[in-house]
């Protein structure tokens, strides 16, 4: 977690790569990471980083989203507005990742609501045309 917030870049992109791989499959993980504080720096990755940072911290809160809790904790720390950024600057698997978190943040009602009047709507749907194969998934 330290390394998301201090590290160099290169430390910064391969510790949200590192927490992402942690978190696929392994609901213990999702809640051990979010417990460790990872949720707020890797928010703050999506808007300071590099653009594999990002890549990674968007990848790494998708799969944290599977968890209830961490779906919580994401909108709190502010993760829709630049998710949705994401979704329109970002690169292909920068969009492939913003699309699933919002994919899995938007299972909580309140989030519905609130990923739609951040404006996430017209990017996802251009995605279904325009994006890669995973990103239209």
């Amino acid at each position: 977690i330290d390394m998301l917030i201090s590290g160099i870049a290169v430390a910064k992109e391969k510790a949200a790569g590192a927490l992402s791989q942690l978190a696929v499959g392994n609901s213990d993980n999702r809640v051990a990471i979010a417990k460790a504080g990872a949720i707020p720096p890797l928010v703050d990755l999506l808007t300071s980083g590099t653009d594999v940072a990002k890549e990674n911290a968007a990848g790494a809160l998708w799969n944290l989203a599977f968890n209830s809790d961490n779906v919580v904790a994401i909108v709190k720390a502010g993760a829709i507005p630049p998710l949705v950024e994401l979704l329109t600057c970002g690169t292909d698997v920068a969009k492939e990742n913003a699309a699933g978190a919002f994919r899995n943040l938007a299972v909580n009602s309140d989030n519905r609501v609130a990923i739609a009047k951040a404006g996430a709507i017209p990017p996802l749907v251009d995605l279904l045309t325009s994006g890669t194969d995973v990103a239209k998934e």
